[in-house]
């Protein structure tokens, strides 16, 4: 029951990466919750499973939050995951399945990598809420912060804009709106500060993970949702807790996102000591 993994960060956000190309692991719901606590466990705000890859897919990604739920997307993840595949195979292109769809990775030579995280979905119903409602403005007010703007970039997103982030009380704030009614599915909270017309200061509550030091998908919807309220252009630096992303949204709807990877550290652990259910 002993299994290798990997612990590496994209802009500090953290992952623990195991291999189940080779066969199931047993890595259940439980299993990965337990693995990702801080204190009793490695630690990670996202657990990370790359299996067999099929149908011209190079691997599939399957991403667990901390709390044991599924994530649709995580694009810093999906830049360490093609990291690791272009170090196993050579190849600089890389196709990571997700349960969201198909995400293409670049693995740059200035060692950044770039992922197409796909077309933003703007649609209410494809965020999803709970009811209908425009998208750019939301009906939802909690403290100090009010109308956010909301996109699908595979997970749901709610992103609030606020003159200065350090007044904003997001340990707070972000577990309630988390879990408002109008998310169904719960959603990603990120607060958002303009610094210039390409630069953007962002922290993003995560559902099923909390305050973390960056979020990939999370920094493209604040993009979009910048840009679609007339603050930025299509194209940002997004300042984050533990880094700096660039994205890019397309005249296609698509929206690229280019950030560093980082390995901390390779280990072995005893499964059987984390219980499976």
């Amino acid at each position: 029951m002993r299994a290798s993994f990997v612990k590496m960060h994209g802009c500090g956000n953290d992952f623990v990466v195991f291999d189940e190309r080779g066969g199931s692991l047993g890595l259940t719901p439980a299993r990965a919750a337990a693995i990702s606590d801080r204190h009793t466990g490695v630690g990670c705000d996202q657990f990370i499973a790359i299996e067999p890859g099929t149908d011209g897919a190079d691997a599939f990604m399957r991403i667990r939050n901390p709390d044991g739920s599924e994530a649709g997307a995580c694009g810093n993840a999906t830049r360490c995951v093609a990291w690791l595949l272009t170090a196993e195979t050579g190849k600089t292109r890389q196709i990571v399945r997700t349960i969201s769809g198909d995400l293409i990775a670049e693995a740059r030579p200035d060692g950044l990598v770039t992922v197409d995280m796909g077309p933003v979905r703007l649609d209410w119903r494809d965020v999803p809420l709970a009811r209908a409602m425009d998208t750019l403005d939301l009906d939802l007010t909690a403290g100090p912060v009010s109308h956010p703007a909301a996109a699908s970039m595979g997970n749901p997103h709610a992103t609030f804009f606020v003159p200065d982030m350090d007044a904003i009380a997001i340990e707070e704030l972000g577990p309630v709106l988390e879990h408002d009614p109008l998310f169904p599915r719960r959603a990603n909270i990120g607060f958002v500060q303009v610094l210039a017309p390409d630069r953007i200061r962002l922290r993003v509550w995560e559902r099923g993970a909390g305050l973390t030091l960056a979020c990939g998908s999370g920094a493209c919807a604040a993009v979009v949702n910048t840009a679609r309220r007339g603050l930025t252009g299509r194209s940002a630096s997004v300042l984050a807790d533990g880094g700096e992303l660039h994205i890019a949204w397309r005249e296609d709807g698509h929206v690229l996102m280019t950030g560093p990877v980082a390995t901390s550290f390779r280990g072995e652990i005893d499964l059987a000591a984390f219980p499976s259910g």
